[in-house]
């Protein structure tokens, strides 16, 4: 799999990676983020795309082989990455949000650190 996301108003960062997929990928609606805390804190989680009328897509976590740390789940979502924003905060989808934060990508080693859609 390959994820590719060049710099945004979503994130800074532009990124070009390849992994192994070792299985599926998942709908994923919630990550445990360590931005702001070293303990972790849970975050509600959406693909961001360029759509102006509705940026919001679905975010997918997916098991891949990672140089270095072996099994990993690569987090991504939409052409401009992800979005996050903590469980606690209740407020729509936005770029202007000070609560939020975007992404191009996160790297989890820990299948505890992620909360799937259910059914998914």
């Amino acid at each position: 799999m390959f994820i590719e996301v060049e710099q945004n108003l979503n994130c800074e960062t532009s990124v070009f990676l390849r992994f192994k997929e070792l299985g599926p990928a998942r709908r994923l609606r919630q990550v445990k983020s360590y931005e702001r805390s070293s303990r972790g804190e849970w975050c509600d989680i959406v693909g961001w795309t360029d759509n102006e009328d509705r940026p919001e897509c679905q975010a997918m976590a997916q098991p891949v082989e990672e140089s270095g740390r072996g099994a990993a789940y690569v987090v991504y979502g939409g052409t401009w990455g992800v979005r996050l924003k903590p469980e606690e905060i209740r407020e729509p989808w936005s770029l202007d949000s000070s609560n939020q934060w975007g992404e191009a990508y996160m790297l989890l080693t820990d299948a505890h650190d992620l909360r799937l859609e259910e059914g998914a």
